[in-house]
Order: structure tokens, then sequence, then C-alpha cells
């Protein structure tokens, strides 16, 4: 872990770093790093976001921490104290019932044992990630740092007795791969509430479940007995208390880990203290990205917009990220993950539309990568390894494909509507003056992209060479009014999308 001494922008530091009190409205909130960001929503416009994350366009994130324990899927937290759910069913049935063993068991469960960072680290670069994601903290209140405001729920104190952030952090550096942490912890105080209720049917009914013990109000919150439980998770009406809690825990964060980006599962929250929050930020680390899921947050300058699960459906004018899985979030046993194709398809798609794309490879409780994770991983280190160069580094062009179909519903949590993309399917990147187009199959004989005719109404030039990354021979290719003909060679160079480096367009 990063000595607090050494961290730069620390709050510990002399007075003459601290921002100056704005207003009496402010006066109440708590300080900040000195930095050009003073706090303000006004004052975060002028952000604009680092040429790294413009050219990085792949990242891994490990969704990672004490629900992994149980291996049972992601909010195993939450759901085993709502009757009735499949998880609630299977703690039941493998720990107990949640008024004697909880979340606070499950989270000395988990144990980490074969948990290598470097050795993933390693694996994760040569698939061609450019930044890593640790998790920080997730809605469950469970710090994976050493954690100066939640002292005893944190992964050094209990669980696997390891600084989880500060090892992620360590082995990114050795490998040259930027560093992210992702906070879901605004949430947390309605998240487990249901921790504070009760069965209302059955021989248990009415006993309450351990939520409910004082002696755990640091992890389960001190929720009002007098207060009806809410039913909204992804809430975030809590106290005052909880909102400075919440500021104080992610600013240790940064100030120990100064991660160069930090996601947040939402927007920015709770008003002025998030204001306050990103601002510090970005006084600590300098060509930091903060990314909020609502796009309004993002709309002028202030951060990155980040698409849950869901691909952009244009072009958008600034870099976004889409976050997804091959699975679940958290690891659960004989579930089915995405193919290599599928997620290949997806990051020439969100490349194409100027988005970033952010994986999360679920680690189970060992913490090393089950066989079905690593085929998967290999299959698109295999791809990476020779079509990267129209990946990292490039721009969108005049349009993002061929015949683009947007894809139905909201940006977000739309993937499920996706179809495997076909050797019809064509995205398109840029860099400097040569074009990259993806065609998204094998086209067994030849690949014809109309989109790519001379003059029409992209008003196309004539092309002056046509490559396949991956084949060392020339290439055979007419272009006419009608579209860009390429004969494809005996043998394909790479399994899913091809990729014809164009110069001339």
């Amino acid at each position: 872990m990063v000595s607090r001494r050494t961290t730069l922008g620390l709050l510990a530091a002399a007075p003459s770093v601290l921002l100056p009190r704005k207003s009496a409205a402010q006066d109440s909130l708590p300080p900040i790093a000195k930095g050009p960001y003073d706090g303000t929503a006004e004052g975060l416009r002028k952000y604009k976001i680092p040429e790294w994350f413009r050219d990085a366009k792949f990242g891994m994130w490990a969704h990672w921490g004490p629900q992994s324990a149980a291996e049972y899927g992601d909010w195993y937290a939450r759901n085993i104290y709502i009757q009735g759910s499949d998880q609630n069913k299977y703690h039941v049935a493998t720990y107990g019932h949640p008024s004697k063993f909880g979340h606070k068991d499950i989270c000395r469960l988990w144990k980490g044992d074969q948990f290598d960072p470097d050795h993933l680290m390693l694996l994760y670069k040569n698939a061609g990630a450019k930044y890593f994601m640790s998790m920080g903290v997730h809605h469950d209140n469970f710090d994976l740092w050493n954690s100066k405001h939640q002292p005893r729920w944190n992964a050094v104190a209990t669980g696997p007795k390891k600084d989880v952030v500060g090892l992620w952090r360590k082995a990114a550096q050795k490998y040259g791969l930027k560093f992210a942490v992702s906070e879901h912890l605004s949430n947390s105080y309605n998240w487990l509430a249901v921790s504070h209720g009760a069965d209302k049917t059955g021989e248990l009914a009415g006993v309450p479940y351990d939520g409910q013990d004082p002696a755990y109000a640091d992890l389960y919150h001190p929720f009002p007995k007098d207060q009806p439980i809410p039913t909204q998770a992804m809430s975030r009406v809590a106290p005052e208390s909880w909102k400075l809690l919440y500021f104080q825990r992610i600013q240790d964060l940064i100030d120990n880990y100064q991660p160069d980006l930090l996601y947040t599962d939402g927007g920015i929250p709770f008003g002025d203290y998030g204001y306050r929050l990103v601002s510090h930020y970005y006084n600590v680390v300098k060509n930091g990205v903060y990314t909020s899921k609502t796009k309004k947050d993002c709309d002028e300058g202030t951060c990155a917009l980040d698409i849950e699960r869901g691909i952009a459906n244009e072009i958008l004018p600034e870099p976004w990220q889409t976050d997804t899985c091959i699975g679940n979030w958290h690891y659960k046993k004989g579930i089915r993950y995405k193919t290599p194709k599928t997620v290949i398809d997806m990051l020439c798609d969100i490349v194409s539309r100027n988005g970033n794309l952010m994986l999360n490879f679920p680690l189970p409780n060992s913490g090393m990568l089950d066989a079905d994770e690593l085929k998967v991983l290999d299959g698109i280190t295999r791809w990476m390894a020779v079509n990267s160069e129209g990946i990292y580094g490039t721009r969108p062009w005049k349009v993002a494909g061929n015949a683009t179909v947007a894809v139905a519903g909201a940006m977000g949590f739309n993937e499920r509507n996706r179809k495997d993309l076909t050797a019809g399917d064509v995205r398109f990147t840029k860099k400097g003056s040569v074009l990259y187009a993806f065609v998204m199959g094998w086209p067994e004989k030849e690949a014809s992209i109309p989109t790519l005719a001379l003059g029409g109404k992209l008003g196309v030039g004539r092309i002056h060479n046509v490559e396949l990354l991956g084949h060392k021979g020339k290439l055979t290719y007419t272009q006419d009014d009608g579209a860009l003909t390429v004969q494809m060679p005996a043998e394909k160079p790479s399994d899913y999308a091809i990729a014809l480096k164009i110069v001339g367009v």
C-alpha cells in the first residue's frame, strides 16, 4: 500500500494545500486538496478527458470481493436477506439462516488463497488491456484496502488479510498498465437495509436477521428501527452522516492509491459532496478520469460517460466507456460466459463509436481464473496479437460502420439485444491517414464494402492500397461506384473479425 506519509494531496498536508471556504453554504462540507477545481459543478466543466483514455480502448476489471466467496453471483450480500430469492434459498441450504449466518460471515470466508496479481496482470496485458480496474468497495460496505474509516470490514483486517487494491496497483504499474478503481459505495445505505428485516413466513418468521445486531452496525449501517425498510436498492436517500462517511472513505482511497481512473456506480452522488469529491480527485490525480453513468453529468466536461452492459447507438463526440462482464459481475459457478467472438464484436463496435471497453473477468473465492475463463481470455489474446493496430490510438471515422443498425432500447443494458455480427457487417476506425475496416466475419472469397465505393454519399476518394492485418502477401482489390471489393487469401489470419488496412480514403 502507498504510504499515507508520501501520498500527494493528502488531507494531512499543511493547511496551505486546502482550498479556502467558498461560502457559508459550503462551510460544513469537508475540505479538498488545492488545485484548479474548486469543488463546484461549474468548476468541473472545464475538465477535458486526457489523451491516454482516448487511446487505450480496452481495459480489464476484477469485480472481486467478499461476495465472491459464495461463488453464487452478484448482489449476494443483499439477496440472501430476501426470503424466497434464489440466493436466499442457496444460502440457507449451504450456510444456514441469515439471522445467524449472514453477510458478515461470508466476508470471513473470502480467502483469495491463490490470488497472484502479477500472474493475472501479465495475462491481461498479453490480452491487450491498456488499463486495469480493481474493485475498491461494492454496495456491500466492505473496503478492499486498509481503510481508515472502515477499520474492521476491510480486506486487510478481514478475509484475505491483504491490501487487494494496493497489490493490484503494484502489479498494474509493474506491467505498464494504467490503474483504475471502482467504487459502488454511495448506494450501500439502502442496498443493505434488507439485512435489518426478518422472514415473513415459515418457522423463523419474525426472527431478526443479523443486520439488526448492533455489534455489526459498522457493516450493516445503523439503520433506524422505526424507519420502514426501503425497497429501492439503488436509492441514495441517506442521512448526512452517511454522505460524510462516504466522502471520507472514497477520499481516503483516492489519496492513498491515486487511481488513473475512478469509476462510480451511478451518477455523481450526493450533490455538493460528490462535486467536491470529483474536484478533489482531479486536484490530486493529474490526467485522471472520473466516470459517471448519468449522461447529463458528462455533457459539459466533468467526466467520461460509462454505459453499463450497453453500447452507444451512434458516434459520441467525447470518449466514453462500456463496462460489462463475460458472465455475472460476481463469480457464479457453472455460468455460461461470453464467447471471444462476442467480446471482439463488442470491442470493434464500441471503438468505432469513440468508446472504450472495460471487461470484467470475475474471480472465484480462490482469486484465480477458472479454466473456461482462461479459454475466453486466450481467444481475445490471439485476436489482439494480430489486429490491435486497428484498435489502439484510433479515432472514429465518418461513420461507425456500413448500414449500422442501432441496438433496440436505451444505451444502458442493451447488449442483451445484440446478435452476432457477420461478414456482411463492417466497423471502421481511423488513425492518421489510415482507415481500418473490420469485416466482422470471414468472407471466404471476397469482402465487399459498399460504404467504400468511389465517391458516393461519403465522398470516398481513390484507394491507393489495401492490406490485411496478419497476412504478409499482397491483396487484389477493385474500387468502383458500387463498392470496394477485396479478394481474400486462402487462409484467414485470425478468428472472428479481420482488419483491412486501407490508405487513400
